[in-house]
């Protein structure tokens, strides 16, 4: 009556059930591996879910700014998540989530003024309307981009994040993000010549 298999070591009884075929069962120290993996998952799952709401208002307060908070508390329990073998034995770590995400923003704030002062040098004055105005025509040269141009120009430039951490975040290649990114700085650079003739 069908497909039936001996069943072995090496067959998964509720895979010939299903009518997968034949599947192996991993050996036993690859379970085990597997059932640590999928424990740290679910501990970073709780550790996610406890603490974001948390970090979300918090950050709020400090930023201003809905879409940056949301930036940030994304990017801190990214990094979060990429060491959590390390993190989760700490003694505080919500603390360390913390201290990371202030960082980010910090950190953010810092790469914007330089990329300000950099694509605005022309337009900086001493009277502090230039610079509202400026960092208004580069908030308008940026949404001249495609929404891929700008997120590899704000990753790559802004973040400073190598190009193949820039491609996982974006799910493209780095040869891509690489691309992006310069066709970006070269169409920013053309907006921003137009302005100024």
């Amino acid at each position: 009556m069908g497909f039936e298999a001996p069943l072995t070591s090496e067959v998964d009884p509720a895979a010939v059930v299903l009518g997968r075929g034949v599947a192996r069962v991993p050996p036993a120290d690859d379970v085990g591996e597997i059932a640590g993996e999928i424990a740290a998952q679910a501990s970073f799952e709780d550790f996610y879910e406890t603490e974001r709401l948390r970090l979300f208002r918090v950050l709020a307060l400090v930023t201003g700014n809905r879409q940056e908070t949301e930036d940030v508390v994304q990017e801190a329990f990214l990094r979060i998540w990429n060491r959590w073998e390390v993190v989760r034995d700490y003694e505080n770590p919500a603390g360390y989530l913390y201290r990371t995400a202030v960082n980010l923003v910090l950190g953010r704030h810092r790469r914007m003024a330089v990329a300000a002062r950099h694509l605005g040098a022309r337009l900086l004055a001493h009277d502090p309307l230039d610079a509202v105005d400026a960092r208004d025509e580069i908030g308008r040269a940026l949404a001249r981009l495609t929404p891929r141009e700008r997120a590899a120009l704000v990753l790559t430039d802004l973040l400073d994040l190598p190009a193949k951490e820039a491609a996982a975040a974006m799910g493209i290649r780095d040869s891509t993000v690489r691309v992006l990114a310069a066709r970006a700085r070269e169409r920013l650079r053309s907006v921003m010549g137009e302005t100024h003739e």
